[in-house]
């Protein structure tokens, strides 16, 4: 069958409540736990001007890669396309080259030595919910 199915919103409604609740629960819970500040909500602040540089210099490159990715796989046969060059790959590798990146550079220069566990955390968390809902497809919503 292709298309949607009858209940396709609301089971997305529902695995994105999910997550984001989860989520918010660990945030909560790893903060007090590591005595860290709460971050502003949806501001992504850089440490220092290396580390504007460094997220900057990322973000450009995923771009590229997502032009390159996307260029290349829809050339070819759907059975042909290469996986790590895949849009959902490449945010994903996004996602985790990011966040090292900024759980370094918390762990060189921010007071607070605990800021980059949580970073390292609450990634290792995401992927975690991730990995768990793409291998259980989506706990049997897909």
């Amino acid at each position: 069958m292709y298309g949607f199915g009858p209940n396709f919103w609301l089971e997305l409604f529902l695995i994105l409540a999910i997550f984001g609740l989860l989520l918010f629960l660990f945030n909560t819970i790893m903060r007090k736990l590591l005595r860290v500040k709460r971050k502003k909500f949806f501001s992504y602040h850089h440490i220092n001007h290396q580390h504007k540089i460094i997220d900057w210099t990322i973000r450009i490159t995923f771009i590229f890669l997502l032009f390159i990715g996307f260029s290349f796989n829809i050339t070819r046969d759907l059975s042909e396309r290469l996986w790590f060059l895949e849009v959902h790959s490449l945010i994903f590798l996004f996602l985790i080259v990011s966040e090292i990146a900024r759980a370094y550079m918390e762990w060189r220069y921010v007071e607070n030595r605990n800021a980059y566990l949580f970073t390292l955390s609450q990634l290792a968390f995401i992927i975690f919910l991730l990995l768990l809902l793409l291998t259980t497809d989506f706990f049997g919503f897909g």
